[in-house]
Formats: structure tokens, sequence, C-alpha cells
């Protein structure tokens, strides 16, 4: 029986391993391919603060990785933790998703520079 749990343990491990690497893979590119700054609140990230910055799947599907970064979205942990907790409501039924594919980003400093220019 311990050997079957060796086994267990040695497959649990590779998998933990190997989807590791695909975070780091696809973290990477979303990086290269997209400015850093967050795709709801507009928050601007540089070298220092980089690690606050993480990539949303779309559709919520960590396996969807596709090389031109369709299914990415740079998002900072709150809008990220916020984007997870109304998907996990909409499927309680509490709320309804939107579909945000047609509208774009909320920018609350969208017009700022205007306003200083003044």
């Amino acid at each position: 029986m311990s050997a079957d749990n060796a086994k267990l343990d040695a497959i649990v491990a590779r998998s933990r391993k190997a989807a590791e690497e695909r975070g780091h893979g696809y973290r990477e590119q979303a990086l290269k391919l997209y400015p850093w700054v967050c795709g709801r609140c507009g928050r601007e990230f540089t070298r220092q603060n980089l690690s606050e910055l993480t990539v949303h799947h779309r559709n919520h599907n960590h396996d969807d990785n596709p090389a031109d970064g369709s299914n990415w979205e740079l998002l900072c942990l709150y809008c990220h933790d916020n984007e997870h907790q109304r998907y996990l409501d909409a499927a309680h039924g509490a709320l309804t998703v939107e579909d945000k594919s047609d509208s774009p980003p909320n920018n609350p400093f969208a017009g700022l520079a205007d306003l200083l220019k003044k």
C-alpha cells in the first residue's frame, strides 16, 4: 500500500511542478505582450511592484493559453480578486457576469492629463 502512495505522491508532485512551469510561461509571455497596466483600474506597474500584476484568464480556464494572449488580461491583485469573486457570485446565482468584451475598461484617470494642463 505504501508503494501506491509513493506513486500517487510522485504523480501529484509532477503535476504541481508542471502547473507551476506553465504558470511562469504564460505570465512571462503576457508581460511581454501587454503594457504593465491593470486592465480594469488602469494602475500602472514598474519592476518594483510588478509582482502585484497578475494574469487573468478571461474564460477562467488556466490551461487555455494561446500564444497570441487572447485569453489573458493583466489585472492588479485587487481587480483580479474582484473578478473571481464576481464569477463565483454569478455561478451561485447571486449576480450575472457582464460581458466586458464590447465595453472599454473603466479608467478613473481618463481626462486627468487635460485637467492638469488647465
